[in-house]
């Protein structure tokens, strides 16, 4: 089995895999506490943007979408803090705007290509290796930020009063906090796609919840299912030719009708 590792695109697979497996329910779990969860869907499409706008400039897409990602996701939470519109209301009109906006991009650049296509569904054969130091070194960034700002995140996401009363700047952290989604989203999808990687971040984390657990105990958790999921949907995608990102958040999903029968009775 472990034959396949031969190839360079597997081994760059399983790396970039196994990193977005860490830092997608790193930061997914305070978006679920936050009820925020189609945060993540709503920052893929407007990442599927960026991609296209890299696709037709001839830049590295991974670039592209995550500036436009970064951008949008400071744009929608300047409008939360404005409550000028509902939450629920701002996700809906950039996840709809964004694909529209992608779409009409694509158009542009007459259609659908084989890159494209990776970027939408994931491909464990497009992951280069320019692809690995960017993930990579973001990924330390956003392991580092997370451990240092980790009982900051905490308070915000259960309660934002507690968190003024503390004197904490709410506003930056929250920027923080979704800035780093969006950053998140744009790295992973070369591994499970734009359509999948809202699932990703938050599929592990409710299945990590079933298990009633304490706050730290239930994102390690969320990191383990996570990394389950991607190292056994790459093995599962190779040898059964399947698409990686279906195939990943398939088992993430089995991983977390487990949880529910496991405990059923807590």
């Amino acid at each position: 089995m472990l034959g396949i590792f031969q190839y360079d695109f597997i081994v760059r697979a399983f790396i970039a895999g196994s990193l977005t497996a860490i830092i997608a329910p790193l930061i997914g779990i305070f978006l679920v506490v936050r009820r925020y969860s189609l945060m993540a869907d709503t920052l893929a499409h407007v990442s599927l943007v960026g991609v296209a706008i890299g696709l037709i400039t001839n830049l590295n897409p991974v670039f592209t979408s995550l500036v436009t990602a970064v951008v949008a996701s400071v744009i929608v939470e300047r409008l939360r803090e404005s409550k000028k519109v509902f939450g629920e209301s701002i996700l809906a009109l950039f996840l709809s705007g964004g694909l529209a906006l992608a779409v009409v991009l694509i158009s542009l650049s007459h259609g659908f290509s084989v890159n494209l296509v990776s970027y939408l569904f994931g491909s464990i054969t497009t992951v280069s290796a320019l692809d690995i130091y960017i993930i990579g070194t973001v990924s330390i960034f956003i392991l580092a930020a997370v451990m240092a700002l980790y009982k900051r995140l905490f308070l915000i996401s259960f309660n934002e009063e507690l968190a003024v009363a503390n004197g904490l700047n709410v506003r930056a952290l929250n920027i923080l906090l979704i800035v780093l989604a969006a950053i998140t989203v744009s790295l992973s999808m070369r591994i499970v796609g734009v359509l999948l990687i809202g699932a990703l971040m938050i599929i592990p984390v409710i299945s990590a919840i079933q298990f009633k657990l304490s706050f730290f105990r239930t994102l390690i958790t969320a990191v383990v299912i996570s990394l389950i999921s991607v190292i056994s949907g790459l093995f599962a995608s190779y040898y059964l030719n399947l698409a990686s990102g279906g195939t990943i958040v398939v088992i993430a999903l089995i991983i977390f009708c487990v949880s529910l029968i496991i405990n059923r009775n807590k």
